[in-house]
């Protein structure tokens, strides 16, 4: 998508991504691949193709509204077809690093330093944009969790799972209660034992079919949800917040109440119903591990197999120096989430870096408007119009 708006500039744009086709980025593997993003086989978007698909290709008819991963695959291959994409891009590179040139304080130039079959290359380019996704690096906080190390049983992080069929029977603890911990879930409840879902938090579960049958985020994702959260009085918009999302069910009934009223919601259909019939059952915080068991905050014991960490991830970016872009606890001092504030020059864009309520696909595509327009001078005035801009995947 970046490359196509990157196209439709008068400048030379580059794609540079280690994997080795556009199918690697949706196709299903048995492992998984080393700084890759990973997902498992029955996986399936929690946003509709409506509100999903870029501004400039609407997705095909006869795709259903929800799709599962594959179709998306499909989608980015038709996509890249229809605007002859493909030429831009150079599969199996790895970017290695990217640095301020010489002449950054005038020119704004950057340094990349790229591997390609081996062999080692390095090249000038005007602008930088960064899209490598924040999907890759798992976070795993294994020392908040005592006697883990004497556990005898298997766990992993949800990054590692590919379906169910290696729980079956099994007893088996998830841990948060995310889009992927719900998902987690219940598709074990189908064949494990038992399922327990360990939150902290507890989160919001609405369902993705809305008012009349609509997908829930044609009715959700609309200005009016957005004035609710941006300028009402925060007492006043967490109880409209509560509100909305107990429309469906009543939370604290099943363990899942949030303790943070403005919590993003997850979009699962099956989870209230499985917790209802007791194949998931909801648990609270894991307060230590013993050497077949697992015991949570309000005391109670279960005697578990398996461990699946839904734990969310880092955000890395090992090809740039810490001067060049600053973490704080995987926050990133961005500019509208985009440009960082401390560089001279606004030569280096990220893309992604933001969890909208909806799909992050049109953001990004408006991101990445935003910033070739920069790169070209049109806004922010002033800036020099760049003719060599490369995009990491």
């Amino acid at each position: 998508m970046v490359a196509q708006w990157l196209a439709q500039q008068p400048c030379s744009a580059g794609v540079l991504g280690s994997n080795p086709t556009l199918d690697n980025i949706c196709k299903e593997f048995d492992a998984v691949e080393e700084d890759q993003a990973s997902m498992y086989n029955s996986l399936f978007t929690n946003t509709s193709k409506e509100m999903m698909c870029y501004s400039d290709f609407p997705m095909p008819e006869d795709f259903p509204v929800y799709l599962h991963h594959s179709k998306i695959l499909e989608y980015l291959n038709l996509y890249a077809e229809r605007f002859n994409l493909f030429k831009y891009i150079q599969f199996e590179t790895k970017v290695c690093s990217v640095k301020q040139h010489s002449s950054f304080a005038t020119t704004g130039k950057w340094n990349i330093e790229i591997e390609k079959e081996g062999k080692m290359k390095m090249d000038v380019f005007d602008a930088v944009i960064v899209c490598n996704g924040h999907y890759n690096d798992p976070y795993l906080p294994l020392d908040c969790f005592p006697g883990l190390k004497h556990f005898k049983g298997h766990h992993i992080h949800s990054r590692f799972y590919k379906t169910c069929e290696p729980y079956r029977g099994k007893s088996v603890v998830v841990v948060g209660t995310g889009n992927s911990a719900g998902d987690i879930s219940v598709e074990l409840s189908h064949i494990a034992k038992q399922v327990y879902l360990s939150t902290r938090h507890g989160s919001w579960v609405i369902s993705k079919i809305s008012y009349g049958g609509f997908p829930i985020d044609m009715t959700i994702s609309r200005r009016y949800t957005m004035w609710i959260k941006n300028f009402l009085p925060r007492m006043l918009a967490a109880k409209i917040t509560e509100k909305i999302m107990s429309s469906w069910f009543t939370h604290s009934n099943f363990g899942l109440e949030p303790k943070f009223r403005q919590k993003p919601p997850i979009i699962n259909d099956y989870l209230p119903s499985h917790i209802l019939q007791g194949s998931i059952k909801v648990k609270p915080s894991i307060k230590s591990f013993s050497e077949t068991s697992v015991i949570f905050e309000d005391g109670t014991e279960a005697d578990v197999d398996e461990v699946i960490f839904a734990t969310g991830y880092n955000s890395t970016f090992p090809f740039l120096d810490d001067d060049i872009l600053k973490l704080n606890n995987n926050d990133i001092s961005l500019y509208k989430y985009v440009f960082p504030m401390y560089l001279g020059k606004p030569t280096l864009a990220f893309l992604g870096l933001i969890q909208p309520l909806g799909a992050i696909m049109p953001t990004a595509e408006l991101q990445a408007r935003w910033a070739t327009r920069v790169f070209r001078g049109l806004v922010l005035g002033g800036l020099k119009f760049y003719k060599y801009i490369t995009l990491i995947t």
